[in-house]
């Protein structure tokens, strides 16, 4: 049967640009394999996946639908053949997008993911832990594609400034590191990064998690909770420390990739013995970030 009545090419009550339209939310399981990563991400990974592309102030709606097949059109061939990145699935589904919205000028795609993989606990004692994957593209018509990576990491900071003062209150000066509050801490970093450009989220995970005060674990027993928190009460970190710290270890690790590479680290610390929680954010070109880098 063809339908003649398709209301998205009429006009619309008013005449305004729209940034975005399209779904959010939608998951699926997206196939993943290739060599030299952790064995745990050569699997299926539980995806929510967010799919845009903007509308002109002539058009009435979008074909929300386009948006689905192709999102169902690439997941299921990653199902027949395995990708190797989900930014490079995201950058896929923005081609395509601008391919089935002849009138869309800009498309974007936002994708996360649940990913486990293995650890070791303090005392050596091995572990399975979550992560969230971020990843994302963005391209405009008869312009350039960039893509998204990223990654959240759950860890936990000790407070320096409560050390210092219990400290003094106690008039204590030995070696042990003593007592101070504790925050359960959560970093994201977002890098924008040219198509040919790319990078692993396992290095992300690393890094944000060697600039907490301690990594945390699903499972401790009582040995290795008493080694978390001793590690924890011995490198103290602010909120502003963790950002910091995230940033310092990208500039030096990462001298291959272009001065226009974009860095987004958020940290925030869920706060012990306030009601609210403590706040950081940079954000930055990485030849912005090595300038600095240069200076100190």
């Amino acid at each position: 049967m063809t339908l003649k009545c398709d209301l998205q090419y009429g006009k619309g009550e008013a005449s305004y640009k729209l940034t975005r339209v399209g779904v959010r939310g939608v998951r699926k399981p997206v196939i993943i394999q290739r060599e030299g990563i952790s064995s745990t991400l050569n699997n299926s990974l539980h995806c929510s996946i967010d799919i845009f592309v903007d509308l002109p102030a002539s058009q009435k709606g979008s074909h929300m639908s386009r948006n689905v097949e192709v999102l169902n059109e690439v997941v299921e061939e990653s199902v027949r053949k395995p990708i190797t990145a989900i930014e490079d699935m995201a950058a896929d589904m923005c081609r395509k997008l601008l391919v089935h919205h002849e009138y869309a000028q800009t498309a974007d795609v936002n994708i996360r993911a649940e990913y486990f993989r293995s650890s070791k606990t303090p005392l050596g004692k091995d572990t399975y832990e979550m992560y969230m994957l971020l990843s994302g593209g963005h391209i405009e018509r008869d312009g350039p594609l960039t893509k998204k990576i990223g990654v959240q990491v759950i860890g936990m900071t000790a407070c320096p400034c409560a050390q210092q003062t219990v400290t003094e209150m106690l008039e204590f000066e030995g070696d042990m590191p003593v007592m101070a509050h504790n925050q359960r801490n959560v970093c994201t970093i977002m890098v924008t990064l040219p198509e040919d450009q790319s990078i692993e989220a396992d290095e992300l995970i690393d890094l944000v998690q060697d600039s907490f005060s301690s990594p945390t674990y699903e499972l401790l027993k009582r040995p290795d909770e008493g080694q978390v928190v001793i590690n924890a009460h011995r490198n103290t970190k602010f909120v502003e420390d963790v950002v910091r710290g995230v940033l310092d270890r990208f500039v030096k690790k990462y001298t291959n990739l272009s001065d226009d590479v974009y860095v987004d680290v958020v940290s925030e610390s869920e706060e012990s013995i306030h009601k609210h929680n403590a706040f950081a954010e940079r954000e930055s070109t990485l030849g912005e970030l090595r300038s600095e880098y240069n200076k100190n």
